[in-house]
């Protein structure tokens, strides 16, 4: 029978909760990404691509490091892509 840490850690006070901008950037570098919602105006802004319609909702694939990786439409779109990485994706609220 294996033994078990069965701490409970208060997810008020859990460390990962107070990272920094920079200390969540080290912490995954390339190997963690996170999706989140942009419009494409914005994502003509940040990737100064054309293209993209300025009202238009697409999902945006960052890694941990800022690195901008993928934009698509669709968050099944979103999916597909990542299934062919070994990547780590985290939620971010």
């Amino acid at each position: 029978m294996q033994n078990r840490d069965e701490t409970v850690i208060d997810p008020l006070v859990h460390p990962l909760k107070t990272l920094t901008p920079a200390q969540f950037m080290a912490l995954g570098g390339s190997a963690v990404a996170f999706v989140r919602p942009i419009l494409g105006a914005q994502v003509t802004e940040l990737l100064s691509e054309e293209g993209f319609e300025p009202d238009g909702l697409y999902q945006l694939v960052m890694s941990a490091d800022g690195t901008p990786l993928m934009v698509a439409d669709t968050r099944e779109a979103v999916d597909e892509w990542l299934s062919d990485r070994n990547l780590g994706l985290v939620a971010v609220h």
